[in-house]
């Protein structure tokens, strides 16, 4: 996976370029500023920064952080309205990041984590930031990249190619409900092609 992404980068965001899905890109890009809005965000996973560029919009200050030094690259070379710092950073190791964030915002990235480490790596989010923001594909046949493997565990794959020929398998989940996506309380929005939850983190009676 890391590797892919990071050979990837180049052609990245050819990916938002798919004319069925311009309405729902615009309708998610419209939701996030509200969500964010005053907050400092840690984004996760955040690619070549074309959600960044949302959140910053609104947000005090938003952490980018990916991986992939090739796709913090193609991030910085943005502009932002409001301050962003990048970092390179494990998504499975949101310890060793520093700061204290109002909110997480993880953008296509559910659907990479296997289904039995799902519920775990939500905790771990909800662990950082009282708000926790996802957002990622349905699938759409005709649209989306065709299944090619499922594991016994219910894990999807995907074969991606990129322009120059070379394939990769990609784990690739797609969830039935808001209920796979996590324990926490959610509000769920369903469009046509992608998904958005918003999680916040339960509180102990004081």
């Amino acid at each position: 996976m890391k590797d892919y992404y990071r050979e990837r980068a180049a052609e990245y965001d050819k990916i938002y370029e798919k004319p069925e899905r311009q309405e729902d890109l615009a309708t998610l890009r419209g939701l996030l500023p509200s969500l964010v809005a005053g907050r400092s965000v840690l984004e996760i996973a955040c690619g070549t920064g074309y959600w960044t560029t949302a959140l910053a919009t609104s947000a005090r200050s938003v952490l980018a952080t990916d991986v992939n030094e090739s796709t913090l690259a193609v991030a910085r070379t943005r502009s932002y309205a409001n301050p962003v710092q990048f970092a390179v950073a494990d998504a499975f190791d949101l310890p060793s990041i520093p700061g204290d964030f109002d909110a997480i915002f993880a953008g296509f990235f559910w659907s990479h984590v296997p289904r039995a480490d799902v519920q775990r790596f939500v905790q771990s989010l909800l662990e950082r930031a009282d708000l926790v923001i996802l957002t990622d594909n349905r699938y759409v046949a005709g649209s989306s990249s065709p299944i090619t493997r499922t594991t016994a565990e219910g894990d999807t794959y995907q074969t991606r190619q990129l322009s120059d020929g070379r394939t990769y398998e990609v784990l690739k989940n797609f969830p039935a409900s808001a209920a796979d996506v996590a324990p926490a309380p959610i509000n769920w929005t369903n469009l046509p092609h992608f998904w958005l939850a918003t999680l916040t983190r339960p509180h102990s009676p004081t």
